[in-house]
């Protein structure tokens, strides 16, 4: 029996398993809104700026994209019931720009797995996350780990 995803602990996840979910579409008010309040470089604030620059248009700041990738996670892969956050992240890309008007959604792979030794009542797994667009191209990728509570930690 698959254990629903927001249902899981650390041991119902499989090596090589993968997910998709989310969608979301990127408004323009939404990266310069964003943008302004935290990366207010041209090509993310100022449409005439955007056409002169190397992107030739408006483009949604990175940070945008990770933090609309978060909430995707949020709202379809994490279990709140198993999740304890993240020890970090040991990549990130920013392969295409993401414009006004894509739609995005994350496909998450597991990559490996590792019980602690010193902490027996959680795990950590290893996830690829990446931003797709409504083209089916990736536009950032996540390489990261999660921490989650084993299910017999939580059974005591």
């Amino acid at each position: 029996m698959t254990v629903p995803i927001k249902e899981r602990y650390f041991e119902d996840y499989q090596v090589g398993e993968t997910f998709e979910y989310g969608n979301c579409t990127v408004t323009e008010e939404e990266i310069v809104e964003f943008a302004t309040r935290y990366d207010p470089q041209s090509f993310h604030v100022d449409k005439e700026a955007a056409q002169q620059s190397i992107f030739g248009g408006l483009i949604a700041s990175g940070w945008l994209t990770g933090s609309l990738m978060m909430r995707m996670a949020v709202d379809h892969m994490i279990s709140p019931l198993s999740s304890m956050g993240s020890p970090g992240i040991d990549e990130l890309r920013w392969v295409k720009p993401v414009r006004p008007g894509d739609r995005l959604r994350v496909r998450a792979t597991v990559l490996a797995s590792k019980q602690s030794q010193t902490k027996p009542d959680r795990g950590v797994i290893e996830l690829l996350q990446e931003a797709i667009n409504q083209d089916d191209e990736v536009v950032m990728s996540i390489r990261g780990w999660g921490m989650y509570r084993c299910r017999s930690a939580a059974a005591s």
